[in-house]
């Protein structure tokens, strides 16, 4: 599969939203909006990132069908790569070759990355792409409904 990067089109939308909803993607991700069927909020959501110089968000393309979702966003030395791809993909080197497009688009360093410390998948992407464990925290998972282990991974150089 041809996997690409392009700017979100408002036609993205619905396809990300019905991503978020996917019960057993969400429980995977774990760290997710309160309410992900809350229309209002996503649409609010997508559109502050959109509108934000501080954010690079890219709509991911597999054989040019609308597969997920990659970005960027924080402060300078505090920046964090973020991605979603639908559950029908994983497993295919989807995530993987999508966050390498977005790595290099974002060339600050470093870029940091969080996941649920149970999300193998999630983090072997990351550490493909050349992040590496930094910390482990504890934070509320919306979709668990539970304070859970997180990993911090952090990518220095590349």
């Amino acid at each position: 599969m041809i996997v690409d990067l392009r700017e979100v089109h408002d036609s993205d939308l619905p396809v990300f939203y019905r991503q978020m909803n996917d019960p057993e993607a969400a429980l995977m991700a774990a760290f997710t909006p309160k309410d992900p069927a809350d229309r209002d909020a996503f649409e609010a959501h997508w559109a502050k990132m959109r509108g934000s110089a501080d954010v690079v968000v890219r709509t991911v393309l597999a054989d040019g069908d609308v597969v997920g979702s990659a970005g960027v966003y924080g402060a300078p030395g505090e920046r964090e790569v973020t991605y979603w791809i639908d559950r029908a993909y994983w497993g295919r080197g989807l995530a993987t070759a999508a966050l390498r497009h977005l790595l290099d688009l974002e060339r600050d360093r470093p870029l940091y990355a969080r996941a649920a410390a149970d999300n193998a998948g999630s983090i072997r992407v990351l550490e493909k792409c050349g992040f590496r464990l930094s910390a482990t925290e504890r934070g509320y998972a919306a979709a668990r409904g539970a304070e859970i282990d997180e990993v911090v991974l952090v990518l220095r150089e590349g």
